[in-house]
């Protein structure tokens, strides 16, 4: 139920977000990007129709399998998805030129946090770029803002406790900062709820 409540509620309500990320990012066709923590692969779907060679990963067969039936019903093939631990990429170092996770750092431990990113780093080109989208911090007091607190509150557990540590430390500045990665290029979706960067691998 959760895979059909993924696909059929949150994917929808990630949409714009989804067609933004490529020419935020500046992706183009024969680019290779990898999507970490994939989910669905909603994500790496929006790139391969940009022409984009895109990779998909996630810990959770389910949602791989999930990705694995959007690729099919869609028609793409420069498109894959597999099983994968994003803190421990199965990929040999600068396979990219793009990586990007949405969504996902904030529900991790800090440490983890950090290791994901260095993977990211490391199986990017030196030329290439890291994409990040997660919340805003601080949350703006609107309707969005509201409804965001709101189910990470209800998600509970290590997930709020790990969300909670996120927003408290500054968010997504505050991680890539620990983690030496400079801003490129910054932007805000979803009434500003969204942040979404770019930084270079360097």
């Amino acid at each position: 139920m959760f895979f059909l409540n993924y696909s059929t509620v949150i994917d929808p309500l990630l949409r714009d977000i989804r067609a933004y990320t490529p020419a935020f990012s500046g992706m183009k066709a024969g680019d290779r990007a990898l999507d970490v923590c994939c989910g669905s692969g909603a994500q790496a779907l929006y790139y391969s129709r940009r022409g984009v060679i895109a990779t998909g990963i996630d810990l959770n067969p389910n949602m791989i399998e999930l990705a694995q039936r959007s690729k099919k019903k869609s028609g793409l093939r420069g498109v894959s998805f597999q099983v994968a631990n994003a803190a421990n990429l199965p990929f040999q170092d600068s396979s990219f030129d793009y990586a990007s996770i949405s969504l996902a750092l904030h529900e991790m431990e800090r440490t983890t946090r950090d290791r994901v990113i260095s993977e990211m780093k490391r199986v990017v080109k030196a030329a290439g770029a890291l994409i990040f989208i997660d919340f805003r911090v601080p949350l703006p007091h609107n309707a969005y803002g509201y409804l965001i607190r709101a189910a990470e509150f209800l998600v509970g557990g290590e997930h709020s406790r790990n969300s909670r540590d996120f927003l408290a430390r500054g968010g997504l500045d505050e991680v890539l900062g620990r983690n030496q990665l400079s801003v490129a290029k910054k932007g805000y979706l979803k009434g500003g709820t969204i942040a979404i960067v770019k930084t270079g691998n360097v």
